[in-house]
């Protein structure tokens, strides 16, 4: 026991010796970045991702412009035909109360049923236009992100791209410009629908 302490002392003095030499012999290995080995790691396992400012694609995208255009016509339109139902119904009503004096029982009582019709088809209107409305909006608005879609599928050939991400403020914290399309995403779509529009 009392020559295994000695021993044990020679034999880390000696390994810390070899360590030392081996440390400072070698020849010195470039130092690599955080952001170049996440670089290569993502190049070498071919996983890349892009993203676009979704605010800039929603102002600048003409489709898009156009499609919101045509969604409030549609609105504007809709809620006119109301209007006039609303103030038709209104007007019946109006046109029943300056009667209601000399009115008998059983005219009061098809004015009544007159007035409830009326109120009925005006609640079953409303309901039928937003659902219209509505129905339209998704269209249209399925059919913007399927043209999105369609055109990054193509962009992407070319990039290989693992994901490509819609960008809010509220959503990422942390993105790095080098990976922004939104110019080239904004321009390709809006030349693509020049293209469309002419006849």
């Amino acid at each position: 026991m009392k020559n295994f302490t000695p021993i044990l002392t020679i034999f880390l003095t000696v390994a810390v010796a070899v360590l030392f030499y081996l440390q400072f012999s070698t020849k010195k290995t470039p130092t690599i970045s955080s952001k170049n080995l996440n670089d290569s790691v993502a190049a070498a396992s071919g996983f890349k991702i892009a993203y676009f400012e979704m605010d800039s694609l929603e102002n600048q995208y003409n489709y898009l412009k156009d499609v919101r255009n045509s969604l409030r016509s549609l609105e504007q339109k809709k809620s006119g035909e109301l209007a006039a139902l609303r103030n038709s119904g209104r007007n019946k009503i109006a046109e029943y109360q300056k009667k209601g004096h000399s009115m008998t029982e059983q005219e009061m009582a098809a004015a009544n049923e007159d007035i409830m019709r009326l109120d009925n088809e005006l609640k079953s209107q409303e309901q039928q236009k937003s659902q219209e409305l509505q129905d339209e909006s998704i269209r249209k608005i399925q059919d913007v992100k399927n043209t999105i879609e369609a055109f990054l599928k193509e962009y992407n050939k070319g990039k290989n791209f693992s994901y490509i991400l819609a960008s809010s403020a509220d959503i990422m914290y942390l993105k790095d410009t080098a990976y922004n399309i939104t110019k080239d995403l904004i321009e390709g779509l809006n030349n693509e629908y020049k293209k469309k529009k002419k006849p």
